[in-house]
């Protein structure tokens, strides 16, 4: 199975950095390619929280997914749900790990291009990849232009 990994340091609070970046709502303002983010459900139980919510894209294509949050160890995994294709499988693994002036945020996409697919394991990984880093760029340049006080 494919895995893309990409990760950045944010200067930012790391509790902060996870609260904001897993508020699927602000995901159109954080991503480039999101022109709507619609939050399904959301639970939370103490330390986790699961949500399930629906996203489209530039080119107007909607899908479902879901989230599970460990607010103690500051992570995330999440699944594609429906529909998957392009993908047979993608699951995803966000992690915050505190540092020296911020937060090391590292992004894990494990992945398979369904057979039907136009494109292979290959091409995908690539483009995930460089997708993954221009994405964490963008976010770090928003976060971090952010006054204190709207964190």
């Amino acid at each position: 199975m494919p895995q893309a990994q990409a990760s950045i340091v944010i200067a930012r609070d790391p509790d902060r950095i996870f609260a904001i970046t897993n508020d699927i709502a602000r995901w159109p303002e954080l991503f480039k390619e999101y022109r709507g983010a619609r939050v399904l459900s959301f639970e939370r139980d103490g330390r986790f929280a699961r949500i399930e919510f629906e996203l489209t894209n530039e080119e107007g294509e909607t899908w479902q997914s879901w989230r599970i949050l460990d607010y103690a160890k500051r992570e995330a995994i999440a699944q594609r749900g429906n529909p998957k294709f392009p993908f047979f499988y993608m699951h995803l693994t966000w992690t915050y790990q505190p540092v020296d002036g911020g937060v090391l945020m590292t992004w894990i996409q494990d992945f398979e291009m369904d057979p039907k697919a136009p494109v292979s394991n290959e091409q995908v990984l690539k483009r995930m990849t460089n997708h993954m880093q221009s994405n964490q760029e963008h976010f770090k340049a928003i976060l971090e232009a952010m006054p204190e006080t709207a964190l």
